[in-house]
Formats: structure tokens, C-alpha cells, sequence
């Protein structure tokens, strides 16, 4: 079966499901060592000239905007360590079709970058932060900068940026973070989001942190969350409000709750592969098609086929052999 246009403006897979959100890395290269990330003996770095140029990644989101993406979201690695990116970001809001820009970060560098940033157009911005407790956040990141993420927090809000707080369950890591991170929603219009640990790479040795043991935490400090009566963002969380909270609380429960049947992205890695999931071992390979001259019907064509190759479930649970998720980088994909 070939996906095709659907009646919304989106592409259609195999499983009925509307693909209109892309998640787009620009680099495998971090500033960081998050310890569900990278493995502690290092990594090698993709060559300079296996990563895609920034023109060969606008031909292909032009085309895939064209076919029915309506929202991409810039990640990395770390997308702001890759000089140009705010004027890369700039040339995809310029693409017509695409509604809305938004870019995952883990902060370091967001007080430069920051109000280029917002100049250039994005929407919004996530960021990573998995707890406020230094010590913590050295062990776990490699780095001291926890203080210096706070205040691009506030300058995010003034240039009017919808801004979300990522925050990953770490069992035996965390627990007793949670709650302050929460407070990030209180009293300003921020959305915070607790994320379970999905067993990819180096996160695959890690204890899990079910997102219900994060609901238990948070309501025994502030009370019942209620379901919000309004779709926050393109991706799957489940979004409540508190009472007296002025933002929203998220779960994303990947491995818990899977959300496949929900599922709206696609994923293009820094080198060029086209991936329908995370846990996939599929990939087409369009940084080969556009550099070896594939116009762009031979380019749609390929993307359709693919994405009507999608699979309708993520396969965490499997433990055979042949998903080897401990392989996979999430730095290599795209968080």
C-alpha cells in the first residue's frame, strides 16, 4: 500500500495514521555527557561529510512539507553547538506550509543564542532539564551549568516562546527531584513534562521510572491532576492542570502506555535517514538521493513508499535478539 495525501493536509501510513510532524536532527555532536545518552567510553563522531549540508536538509523538508509536514521540530545531539542554526531555522519557518518551528535544547547555550533564535521565527522551545540539584546534574550531565539554564527560562517567556521543561525518569536517580521541577508550572506559563526512559543505547542499563510513580509524587504535593481540555504541541504527552497552576503537567509513557496508535512523525537523522521510529531498524537513505542527483518526484516517491512501511508499534518490549536497542543512539537519532 503507498501513503498518499490525506484529506487533513497529511500523509497517511499503512496503519491509517496522519504523518505531519517531523523531528529533524542537525547534529550528533553534544556539549553534554548525559549518562542515558552517551556511552561512558566515548563515541565516534560522524564524519564532517556525512552529516547533511543545511541546503540538502531544506531540499528534503521542502519536499516532505510539500507531501504534508506541517510542524519539524530542530533537535540534536545538541542543535545550537552547529554554527548557523538560527538562520537554518529561519529558512524552515520560511518554507511554505509549515506552521510551526520548535527546537529541543538542554539550555547551555541558549543565553547566546537565545533572541536569535526567537528573531528568526521559532515557536517554541523545549528544555531538557532533569533536575535543579547541582551535584545531581553534574553527575549525570558531565558538566556544572544547572544555574545558568534558570534565567533563559524567564528571557524565553518574554520573547513569547511556548516553552516546555523535558525532565527524564531516572529510577533511583531523581524521585525526589520531581517535585520542584514540577513547581516550574506553577506560577508561570510554562509546561512541564516528565518523560519515561525509553532503553535505547546507553540508557538501555538504567533502572526505569514508570510515569505513574511521577503522577503519585506530584499529586501527593499539590493534588489531583486533571486531563487538560486542550491538545498542548504535535507530539504524543498527555497534558493535566493543577489546581492554582498557571502551566500544564505532561507524561510521556512510551514504554508504560505506548502511544503508537497515535503515532503523527517521522524522524530524519543528521546524516540523512529517513526513520519511522525510534525503535526501528528501517532507514532510507536520502542524503544519497539528493546528492546523487534524485529529483524530487524520484525523492517523493521513495519517501511514500517508506513511510507506508511504517510499523504500527514500537518494539521496546521485544526481547529478541535481533532488537538490539542497547545498539541504538539516541544522540545519532535525534532526541
Amino acid at each position: 500500500m503507498k501513503s498518499e495525501k490525506h484529506d487533513r493536509g497529511g500523509l497517511v501510513d499503512s496503519s491509517g495514521r496522519v504523518i505531519d510532524y517531523l523531528r529533524l536532527s542537525i547534529t550528533d555532536r553534544c556539549n553534554l555527557r548525559c549518562l542515558y545518552c552517551m556511552p561512558a567510553q566515548g563515541v565516534d563522531w560522524i564524519p564532517h561529510d556525512d552529516v547533511m549540508r543545511f541546503e540538502e536538509t531544506l531540499k528534503i523538508c521542502r519536499i516532505l512539507v510539500d507531501m504534508g509536514i506541517k510542524a519539524v521540530r530542530v533537535t540534536g545531539g545538541e542543535p545550537l553547538v552547529r554554527r548557523g542554526t538560527a538562520d537554518f531555522i529561519r529558512q524552515l519557518k520560511a518554507l511554505d506550509g509549515v506552521e510551526r518551528v520548535a527546537m529541543t535544547s538542554n539550555g547551555i547555550l541558549l543565553g547566546e543564542y537565545i533572541d536569535a533564535l526567537a528573531a528568526a521565527g521559532l515557536d517554541a522551545l523545549n528544555i531538557s532539564l532533569d533536575t535543579l540539584d547541582g551535584e545531581k546534574y553534574k553527575q549525570l550531565t558531565g558538566t556544572d551549568g544547572v544555574a545558568g539554564i534558570l534565567p533563559v527560562i524567564d528571557r524565553a517567556l518574554q520573547l513569547g516562546l511556548v516553552l516546555k521543561i523535558n525532565c527524564v525518569l531516572l529510577g533511583g536517580f531523581n524521585e525526589d527531584d520531581l517535585v520542584k521541577v514540577a513547581a516550574f508550572a506553577k506560577n508561570k506559563n510554562i509546561t512541564v513534562r516528565f518523560i519515561e526512559l525509553m532503553p535505547l543505547g546507553a540508557a538501555g542499563g538504567l533502572k526505569h521510572l514508570p510515569a505513574a510513580d511521577a503522577v503519585s509524587r506530584i499529586e501527593e504535593t499539590y493534588g489531583t491532576l486533571t486531563a487538560s481540555p486542550v491538545r498542548l504541541g504535535y507530539g504524543p504527552a498527555v497534558y493535566y492542570t493543577l489546581a492554582g497552576f498557571a502551566g500544564h503537567i505532561g507524561f510521556i509513557s512510551a514504554v508504560s502506555h505506548n502511544f503508537c496508535n497515535n503515532c503523527n512523525r517521522l524522524r530524519l537523522t543528521s546524516s540523512g535517514s529517513l526513520k519511522p521510529c525510534l525503535s526501528s531498524d528501517m532507514g532510507l537513505d536520502l542524503k544519497s538521493l539528493v546528492r546523487g542527483g534524485a529529483h524530487d518526484d524520484e525523492i517523493r516517491e521513495a519517501i511514500s513508499g517508506f513511510i507506508a512501511r511504517k510499523s504500527p508499534c514500537h518494539n521496546f518490549g521485544d526481547v529478541n535478539e535481533k532488537h538490539e536497542h542497547k545498539k541504538k543512539e539516541m544522540f545519532r537519532i535525534g532526541g
